[in-house]
């Protein structure tokens, strides 16, 4: 596991800062899972490499996990590390694929017409990725898909618009153009991080739907499977208070200094989240 841990060490992401609360076996089988989603998303994110080059990179991860879930010896060093979990946790092949597909949809499209289109991205690079990690966390009633699902899409919907200013740097805007119609926002006001009402107004109604999603999740959580779910709740923890955060600042975030949560704040919410585990609370952190 020493590759995978090193990544995970390296990386600053608030998913990698939730296996902080979880035993060791179930905290490097996370380390794998996301040492494996980090790799396929830098191929997807290297935009100095051509993109058919980095389409062929993502088939060749495809093929290479795909082995690993067929009981093959993979190639790349992080599915090899990563086999013996998939093994150990029965992760299946068909969601690795939709992951990857999800950052295939990075490759090649840089706008999303609605939410249909848009929640469809969500899905694939966020919410499977919950449902992979459920099945490491251990589950008892079948409702945790749904709240996989539900958490994935407003932890992602709650990133977009964190990263509005970084995305359309590189020429990307995922807020729906039917909502920028809405709201009188144009693509160019976007690109050029212009700030406006409309803006405001505009982000407040995809805070809106996140928060739909937050509650969702909250109220799908099923009674008997909220403890094994610590790292997930955490999760939804620090990316609710991020989104807090983003609409006190009024989505502000085309500025010099990008909005996000300090590190007293996210250690705050640790041991909240810990202390809602040890003592067996009901209360969720969000929604």
């Amino acid at each position: 596991m020493q590759h995978s841990r090193a990544i995970t060490r390296k990386s600053a992401s608030n998913l990698a800062l939730a296996f902080i609360l979880l035993p060791r076996e179930k905290r490097d089988a996370m380390s794998a899972l996301y040492a494996f989603c980090r790799a396929v998303d830098d191929v997807a994110d290297e935009d100095s490499v051509p993109t058919e080059k980095r389409r062929e990179q993502l088939a060749a991860w495809r093929d290479d996990i795909r082995r690993a879930c067929g009981n093959q010896p993979p190639v790349l060093v992080v599915n090899q590390e990563f086999s013996p979990v998939i093994r150990r946790f029965h992760l299946p092949f068909a969601l690795f694929d939709e992951l990857i597909k999800g950052c295939e949809m990075d490759l090649a499209t840089l706008r999303y017409e609605n939410y249909e289109q848009l929640e469809l991205y969500c899905y694939r690079v966020a919410s499977v990725v919950g449902l992979l990690s459920i099945e490491v966390f251990g589950y008892r009633n079948p409702a945790c898909h749904d709240y996989a699902v539900y958490l994935g899409k407003a932890l992602q919907l709650t990133n977009i618009l964190r990263d509005v200013k970084n995305d359309a740097a590189r020429g990307r805007i995922y807020l729906p153009l039917a909502e920028l119609k809405k709201f009188g926002v144009s693509e160019a006001e976007i690109l050029e991080s212009k700030y406006s009402d409309r803006y405001l107004a505009l982000a407040g109604s995809v805070a809106g739907r996140a928060k739909h999603f937050y509650l969702l999740a909250q109220k799908t959580l099923p009674a008997e499977d909220r403890r094994a779910m610590v790292a997930a709740e955490l999760m939804g923890s620090v990316y609710w208070r991020l989104l807090q955060k983003l609409e006190r600042g009024k989505f502000d975030d085309f500025g010099p200094q990008a909005l996000k949560l300090g590190k007293s704040q996210k250690f705050a919410l640790i041991f909240q989240s810990w202390l809602r585990h040890a003592t067996g609370s009901a209360a969720a952190g969000y929604g």
